[in-house]
């Protein structure tokens, strides 16, 4: 029998307390923060959802699991244990550990980037793209057409487009290409999984090319639940084995391991090369630490090791799909656009459909996570023309293809019940839509905007308290 309601399959045997604040204090605080979450202090922010990076809650396993850190500089038991979890599940040789995934970027695009050299991916996230272009690179994205119309409904909306791949491979050359990044699932794409035919094509590009193909895997566990699910071929198979596949056709792989190996902080960079992981050992020993911890306690190293294992389980992946499809599923039957089908780890809502009345230049995304803090004290982020958007020459913006907004549920934390507390908040955004305003920039680094930048509204923000 199949119940309607999702439970966790967990049990909560600690908790941490929310400032339940006021929207007059939510004015203030934003205010502070120059209109960016990004800068919003913790506790001013009653449901957060600004991302799932390091954000989930770890099992009584894994608390265990770190007492027993062993600290030793080098070689340290932590260590064996954690390279050992991650050759068994990637079946790459060459473990290297980092802080977290983009410390592994860094890394790797600085050993394989220079001026003149180019990387595809379905879409390069924030930082990939930061790292790549630091080093003087160039980062083209290349999703299937039909990831850019947020209601179409396609299973694998995450794919990248192999016939374009191929088509400019040819036009830079095989010896001006990085690698080929597939990104799993499709973080800045919407939440999107790759299919596993996607990833054969590619590799089998890569390899016609000899071009370097590189997973980046930080949603590997819940990208082969979509293949499951939704691929033929793949029904009895179990999720890590789906993993171990998809693993096996690649050359390297990135993680941030803040994401599904459900931990605070770590990540790693693994790799079938010994001379590639040779270049980028000698990068991570002067910048990172030393090779069997490369800025990692041993604690961390152990709750990364049973993350990896506990990530898999079946109930688990079960709730954490089926909790997220809920509140997409509540959000869409309440009219606001989101991106279709469902992802895995976020809702992303459609900012440029739900206020056409605001400008691109204006930054409808950033509007919206700007209402959904005033309104509820529910932080977001913005994944569109802020995020991505760029400039031409007479400073006119560039838009991004999409702006969307990512609702990112962090891993075991929230309740159905603070669920249904942000479908309440949307319920107010949505009554008050057509009198949303826009946003300036009134302040940009040249990197990674986002997380910096200052915003003021196009006109002064009006308290909806009752007098």
């Amino acid at each position: 029998m199949t119940y309607k309601t999702i439970i966790e399959p967990f049990k909560i045997k600690s908790v941490e307390p929310i400032y339940m604040s006021t929207e007059k204090e939510r004015i203030s605080f934003l205010k502070k923060a120059h209109n960016n979450p990004f800068q919003l202090n913790s506790e001013e922010v009653i449901i957060d959802l600004l991302t799932d990076s390091g954000t989930s809650a770890m099992s009584a396993h894994q608390w265990s699991g770190m007492m027993q850190g062993d600290e030793a500089y080098a070689g340290s038991q932590s260590w064996r244990k954690m390279e050992k979890a991650i050759n068994d599940l990637t079946g790459l040789e060459h473990v290297l550990p980092t802080h977290q995934g983009r410390a592994a970027e860094r890394i790797l695009y600085t050993t394989l980037g220079d001026k003149g050299k180019v990387f595809f991916s379905n879409t390069h996230f924030d930082t990939t793209r930061a790292n790549i272009e630091f080093s003087g690179a160039e980062a083209i994205d290349i999703p299937i057409s039909e990831s850019k119309d947020p209601q179409l409904i396609h299973p694998f909306k995450g794919n990248i487009d192999t016939t374009l791949l191929e088509i400019l491979i040819k036009k830079y050359g095989p010896e001006n290409v990085g690698a080929v990044i597939l990104t799993v699932t499709n973080n800045s794409g919407g939440g999107q999984p790759v299919s596993m035919s996607n990833a054969k094509t590619v590799s089998t590009i890569c390899r016609k090319n000899k071009v370097l193909f590189i997973l980046d895997c930080c949603r590997i566990a819940e990208n082969s639940y979509f293949i499951q699910h939704r691929e033929s071929g793949y029904e009895n198979t179990s999720y890590r084995k789906i993993a171990q596949e998809m693993f096996s056709l690649a050359d390297g792989a990135i993680m941030s391991a803040k994401k599904d190996a459900l931990v605070n902080m770590g990540g790693f960079l693994a790799v079938k090369d010994p001379s590639l992981a040779e270049a980028c050992r000698s990068l991570l020993i002067i910048t990172e630490g030393f090779s069997t911890y490369g800025g990692l306690s041993g604690r961390d190293m152990e709750a990364i090791a049973i993350g990896l294992e506990e990530v898999f389980d079946d109930d688990y992946l079960k709730y954490r799909i089926r909790s997220t499809e809920y509140l997409g599923e509540k959000l869409h039957r309440m009219g606001i656009p989101i991106m279709l089908p469902i992802g895995g780890h976020a809702v992303y809502v459609d900012a440029r459909t739900l206020y056409p009345h605001i400008p691109v230049d204006e930054y409808p995304g950033q509007a919206l996570v700007c209402e959904l803090y005033l309104k509820g004290g529910v932080r977001s982020v913005e994944v569109g023309s802020v995020m991505f958007g760029k400039y031409d020459e007479q400073h006119k913006l560039i838009p991004a293809p999409m702006d969307l907004v990512r609702l990112a549920i962090p891993r075991r934390v929230y309740t159905q019940s603070h669920i249904e507390y942000v479908i309440e908040v949307f319920e107010k955004i949505l009554r008050d839509r057509d009198k949303t305003i826009g946003y300036k920039i009134t302040y940009e680094p040249q990197y990674l905007r986002h997380f910096t930048a200052h915003f003021e509204p196009l006109k002064k923000i009006k308290s909806t308290i009752k007098q």
